[in-house]
């Protein structure tokens, strides 16, 4: 099988089922929304965080695209249990990858999303859920 073509399988699977979805009362949480004016992608990122700065707990609920949810769902499972600075290097290092760059291995299923680049008009969509996780940590609420 072809990386692409594996690729392609981790991307599918996570929109089939989409982990860490929110569920019930998301009171408590920091809380941010967005969206993609262009294809209608909507997500909203509910996020708790340890004393430490430490992602407790992530989920979101979207509606959009495969490659959309997909990012969502990879990049809550990705980060949870990071601490914030982590997290926000992860982030950049996402944003670099979606415009091209090479970042090198270890980055388990978000290295899936790195085709996303070959098409200009999706970077949005996979950066969707990215974005709101920076905004989420550079909020000045926190969970304790």
């Amino acid at each position: 099988m072809e990386f692409e073509d594996l690729y392609q399988e981790i991307i599918l699977d996570h929109y089939r089922k989409p982990r860490n979805i929110c569920e019930g009362d998301d009171t408590g949480h920091i809380c941010v929304k967005h969206e993609n004016p262009l294809c209608g992608d909507e997500l909203s990122l509910h996020m708790k965080m340890n004393r430490n700065d430490t992602i407790k707990d992530i989920c979101y609920r979207a509606r959009g695209c495969s490659i959309s949810i997909s990012s969502a769902s990879i990049m809550t499972e990705a980060v949870k249990g990071l601490k914030k600075n982590e997290a926000m290097e992860l982030i950049e290092t996402v944003r670099r990858m979606m415009h091209g760059e090479v970042v090198g291995d270890g980055l388990g299923d978000i290295e899936a999303l790195q085709g996303v680049a070959k098409f200009p008009v999706r970077v949005k969509c996979a950066l969707l859920a990215w974005m709101a996780l920076k905004d989420a940590l550079q909020s000045p609420y926190r969970q304790r």
